[in-house]
């Protein structure tokens, strides 16, 4: 089988995408608005991009009215966020905010998610995640217009809240302890339990 992506429709290609490119780490992201409220989203186009200086990306695409997610008007305007990790317990309550909701209406109090203060942004981050990312805006790159387009968001991370529970003797993060989630294609999530080990070659 072979697919010709520059024949498909934007819908289509995403489909493909996100059936194939397995398994994608979830971003749960909390940004506020510049009259204070808070909005809390998942995206699973996410990923650390650098050390140097400590950078991550999470991409919210247009909806389908091509109309930009309320994460990246907040952005806009108070240019902070906080990537929160989801773990499998933490699964069901991330499910429940990707539901839209009118903007300006905050997912931690529609959810009943407990919110905990950042030390160095403003917005929130949820105060049961292993691990959470306080994140200052880089840039954020457009890419395409209308529905399914890019906003490629770029963070520059500045401090991370780490559970003690999830670290190893070693006091690294064991990601059997993490026990994240990552998204699948459809409605399947896998988890991080399951491991084995290759070695690198010289």
């Amino acid at each position: 089988m072979q697919l010709d992506f520059s024949a498909l429709d934007a819908r289509t290609a995403y489909q493909w995408m996100i059936s194939t490119i397995l398994p994608r780490p979830i971003a749960w992201v909390s940004t506020i608005s510049a009259d204070g409220k808070t909005n809390l989203a998942p995206f699973s186009f996410f990923q650390g991009i650098t050390a140097n200086p400590p950078t991550l990306m999470f991409v919210p695409v247009n909806n389908r009215q091509g109309v930009k997610k309320d994460t990246v008007r907040n952005i806009e305007a108070v240019p902070e966020f906080v990537v929160n990790l989801v773990s499998h317990e933490l699964g069901e309550q991330m499910n429940r905010t990707a539901a839209l909701l009118p903007y300006g209406d905050s997912e931690f109090e529609k959810f009943g998610i407990v919110s905990a203060p950042s030390t160095k942004v403003r917005p929130p981050r949820v105060a049961a995640a292993p691990v959470a990312f306080e994140c200052t805006l880089d840039r954020i790159v457009h890419i395409g217009e209308g529905p399914l387009a890019a906003n490629v968001v770029f963070g520059r991370i500045h401090a991370a809240h780490i559970s003690d529970a999830i670290l190893g003797a070693d006091g690294r993060p064991d990601a059997r302890k993490l026990d994240l989630i990552g998204r699948l294609g459809g409605e399947d999530y896998a988890t991080t339990r399951e491991i084995f080990t290759i070695e690198r070659p010289d």
